[in-house]
């Protein structure tokens, strides 16, 4: 029998469970339900896991340099000057518009928050793609997005990669000094293969790809060929991250939102030892 690739890091029923993240300073995994309103952090040295609720729906979490946590929630971006575990609440940009959620996010080279969202109902061009500075400052880099999802920058900083998923597409601009030119493909998604969902980019330079629907992970290299897939026991997988030790193992989430019979797994946090090795995450300057 061939042994399976992935184990169960935390089995949960989470009904959205998205935006792995490696806390660094903390060593130890932050994920969301967003659908849950919840914060999860898992330390995998010691099994221990905490579970924060949130008081509207969570996009994504992310370490502040300076400590805390910056949140992209339904009505615009926050800030916990605790942690996942306690501490106190702030807006730092509040736009509530309604019928619209958060979704994924990403941290750039310096230090701004990438923040997308979408609409409830995936209407197109509902969501948006935005950079936010450490003042609270906004600039939307695009305004007509469906569904903004994986968002991640090459080794080197000179190219970013996003994927707005009805597109079946992962698409690579080419980044400098906090704007974005020159989008293309990098690699598509076939008929049948699910959407594209969270992402994130090794230390080689190769795109790994949550297939939402897909019931995998799939690496692609720099030059857009599939070169690695690794199959999951559950149809809805999120988001991938490396973390742990090395920042050598892949995290990986599910969802069950939907799913009339969701199997055993679905919303659970799965883990890849050995993955490959990530690209140390920068944390939110602000």
């Amino acid at each position: 029998m061939t042994a399976k690739p992935y184990e169960v890091a935390v089995r949960a029923e989470a009904e959205l469970g998205e935006g792995p993240t490696w806390d660094a300073a903390a060593g130890r995994l932050i994920w969301i339900d967003i659908l849950g309103s919840q914060v999860h952090t898992y330390d995998p040295s010691t099994g221990r896991r905490t579970v924060r609720r949130t008081e509207q729906h969570v996009g994504a979490v992310k370490p502040r340099a300076g400590g805390g946590l910056v949140l992209n929630l339904r009505d615009g971006i926050g800030l916990l000057d605790g942690d996942a575990d306690g501490g106190g609440f702030r807006w730092l940009h509040h736009e509530p518009v309604p019928g619209r959620r958060a979704n994924d996010a990403a941290v750039a080279p310096d230090g701004t928050l990438w923040a997308g969202t979408m609409r409830y109902d995936e209407a197109p061009g509902g969501g948006s793609l935005s950079r936010v500075a450490g003042d609270g400052t906004v600039d939307v880099v695009l305004d007509d997005v469906a569904v903004s999802n994986g968002t991640g920058w090459s080794p080197d900083g000179r190219l970013l990669y996003y994927i707005d998923s009805p597109t079946r597409r992962v698409d690579v601009f080419d980044y400098a000094d906090g704007r974005v030119s020159g989008r293309r493909t990098l690699a598509a998604i076939e008929d049948g293969a699910g959407f594209p969902d969270g992402l994130t980019v090794d230390a080689d330079g190769c795109v790994w790809v949550a297939l939402w629907q897909g019931s995998a992970v799939r690496r692609y290299t720099p030059d857009g060929e599939l070169d690695r897939v690794i199959e999951l026991p559950v149809p809805l997988v999120t988001a991938c991250a490396f973390g742990g030790a090395g920042l050598s193992d892949l995290y990986i989430t599910t969802a069950r939102t939907g799913l009339s019979e969701p199997p055993a797994l679905a919303g659970s946090l799965f883990v890849v030892p050995a993955a490959g090795k990530g690209l140390a995450q920068p944390a939110f300057a602000g």
